[in-house]
């Protein structure tokens, strides 16, 4: 059975000050043991913040360089990430696809980085709107995982979460319904049957990401191939990413 997850990206928001009063105030709550809970902050706050967490929440990092080390200024490895306390990256996060041109090739590029150095990522797929209206969105969603990540192997594969994120609703404060994703999800999970086999399948998490928040997320949860969110606005708020995370 896939494990349930809540991942909070919080992109680039918050100073130190701000971030490390949100874990303290993350730090009260009660959560259940069974939901595994990451927080994706700036890159920046990893090891501080790492210091302040008091419960079984992890850190992941928002990005990661397709290199592993070199002349590539301006730019973050695995190693160096790993070395702060970051347990999983994301990679082809639609914002990095859009405005920093990340293409199928890169992407790719990190998904072999982070299976050669034995680095646990959500991989993020999803279609614009143009798609959703046109009807292309299942050709669209299974040509980016088939670009960039359905390369690996049923090994590498099991390392690997899936983010589906609906671009036309991601920071616009629409969701897809519950049936929308659920019928996406569904089709990522037999995408991964045909290709690895059942027990595979199943046991890969594929989250929900595009405006889940507090009032949402219990219907978006309830969907049996909805393994939980990767959560946008929401995980800046205390109490509303509880909620969330509360919503299981």
């Amino acid at each position: 059975m896939a494990q349930k997850i809540i991942a909070g990206n919080w992109k680039m928001n918050l100073d130190i000050d701000q971030s490390v009063k949100l874990i303290r105030e993350l730090n009260t709550e009660k959560f259940d043991s069974d939901v595994r809970i990451i927080l994706f902050p700036p890159s920046l706050f990893i090891d501080r913040i790492s210091k302040v967490i008091e419960s079984s929440i992890q850190l992941g990092v928002q990005n990661f360089s397709n290199n592993y080390n070199g002349a590539y200024t301006g730019e973050i490895s695995i190693n160096q990430v790993k070395s702060v306390g970051a347990k999983i990256g994301l990679i082809g996060h639609s914002e990095r696809r859009s405005y920093y041109n990340e293409g199928d090739d890169i992407l790719r590029y990190k998904v072999n980085q982070a299976v050669k150095h034995n680095f646990e990522f959500i991989f993020c797929c999803g279609e614009p709107l143009s798609v959703r209206e046109s009807g292309d969105e299942f050709v669209f969603v299974k040509n980016q995982l088939q670009d960039s990540l359905f390369h690996l192997n049923v090994e590498q594969i099991q390392n690997s979460i899936i983010a589906y994120e609906p671009i036309w609703a991601i920071g616009t404060g629409k969701t897809a319904s519950s049936s929308q994703a659920e019928e996406m999800h569904k089709n990522i999970r037999l995408w991964l049957k045909e290709l690895y086999g059942p027990k595979v399948a199943n046991s890969i998490s594929i989250l929900y990401g595009g405006s889940c928040n507090a009032s949402n997320s219990k219907e978006l949860l309830a969907c049996p191939n909805v393994d939980g969110a990767l959560v946008g606005g929401a995980s800046l708020n205390a109490d509303d990413f509880s909620k969330i995370v509360q919503s299981y």
